[in-house]
């Protein structure tokens, strides 16, 4: 990620774009509030998750906040995942962990923190820029696993894609980058503060990669999910990866409800690459594919394109059986990622080009709820909850 704000697609879900937003916001939190006061519509599913209802007991199609609010807040800070809960999200994305140098595990959109902290700024940690090759790619920036948590907790998190969002930009500075165990306090003071559970859907982030450097994440994250007694099948703490073997291997170590990860269908996830499987993401989505996921993991999260493939200009076309034949294994779906900026967007929901001006997203919402899917990951709750509103009661 460029520091200049010059938006530089991170992953699948990037997509680039073209300026004013819209204010959705106001009447979005009215609406938000709205269904977790109890109002009619989907308030009444939202009220039903039970304490140690799991996974079955969240109202569907589940609301989960992207990294937090991200549409608002810079990503994977305690702003970001506090407003996610404010505006009415069932799961907070809470979050990506990868590991500091010491062990422990921090939340971080990825082990590079050059786009999303202020490291840059700190000329005591010039020296740490460097160039390493993650699942195959060449990165030059400033990496986790090289800094103590105590070096970490001295940077503040900033907006990453700032020419999308550059009014989130007002926020950078704010937060210092959270701990998973933090994390899982602030569960539990938001479980006390709320009366009611509070769920969270943490990611191995590059498994592979930093089980060579020696530091797994599998063993560390449920250690500690153990420590806090949330290593249960009830517990309100969903785990996923883009590694199917991280999946199998926290299968074996917690009783969680795990959730296998998957790109585009072209792509291999980095596991299978580094143990030589050929298979793709098109054969794990086969029915014999999801009958495998079937067998050590309650869920998938495919990419939306997956769920309805866009053509060469962007548009949506016919949805896919992706959603009726994981239905068949016993496999809930969770896509990624809805979120209201024009770029984002299928071509058929944009409104201009501006990067940062929303387009028509709760028409894009409703076509994705149509299919099936038992819940979406979006960057702006607020919009995912009106839009649910809208979907259950239309």
């Amino acid at each position: 990620m460029a520091t200049d704000g010059t938006r530089v697609p991170q992953e699948p879900e990037d997509r680039a774009g073209g300026t004013a937003r819209r204010a959705l916001l106001g009447a979005a939190v009215l609406g938000a509030g709205g269904a977790v006061l109890g109002l009619p519509g989907t308030a009444g599913a939202a009220q039903a998750v039970g304490h140690g209802g799991g996974l079955r007991s969240l109202p569907v199609p589940t609301i989960i906040g992207h990294r937090g609010a991200s549409g608002y807040r810079p990503e994977h800070t305690f702003g970001s995942y506090q407003l996610a809960l404010d505006l009415g999200a069932d799961i907070v994305e809470a979050g990506d962990l990868v590991p500091t140098r010491d062990g422990h595990l921090v939340c971080r959109h990825e082990p590079e923190i050059g786009g999303t902290t202020d490291v840059a700024s700190h000329p005591e940690f010039a020296d740490r820029r460097t160039t390493k090759v993650v699942d195959g790619v060449a990165t030059t920036g400033w990496f986790t696993e090289d800094f103590t948590l105590a070096e970490l907790k001295r940077l503040r998190a900033v907006e990453r894609i700032r020419a999308n969002r550059p009014h989130n930009t007002l926020y950078d500075g704010r937060w210092e980058i959270p701990t998973f165990e933090e994390v899982l306090r602030w569960q539990d003071e938001q479980c006390r503060r709320r009366g009611r559970p509070v769920w969270i859907y943490p990611e191995t982030k590059h498994p592979t990669y930093f089980r060579k450097l020696g530091l797994p994440l599998e063993e560390r994250v449920a250690k500690l999910l153990r420590r806090h007694r949330k290593d249960r099948r009830t517990s309100p703490v969903i785990v996923q990866s883009f590694e199917p073997g991280s999946i199998e291997r926290l299968n074996k170590l917690v009783d969680n409800p795990l959730v296998v990860l998957l790109s585009s269908a072209r792509s291999r996830p980095w596991d299978f690459v580094e143990a030589g499987d050929p298979r793709t993401v098109a054969d794990l989505i086969t029915p014999r594919g999801l009958r495998e996921i079937a067998g050590y993991a309650q869920g998938i999260g495919p990419t939306l394109d997956l769920v309805i493939p866009r053509d060469a200009d962007g548009r949506l076309t016919r949805p896919t059986t992706l959603v009726a034949d994981a239905h068949r294994v016993g496999l809930v779906l969770h896509p990624w990622t809805m979120r209201n900026e024009n770029p984002f967007l299928p071509a058929d929901f944009r409104t201009g080009t501006d990067a940062d001006a929303y387009g028509d997203a709760f028409g894009a919402f409703r076509t994705y709820f149509a299919t099936g899917i038992d819940g979406v990951f979006t960057d702006n709750p607020d919009t995912g909850v009106l839009a649910r509103e809208a979907f259950v009661n239309g």
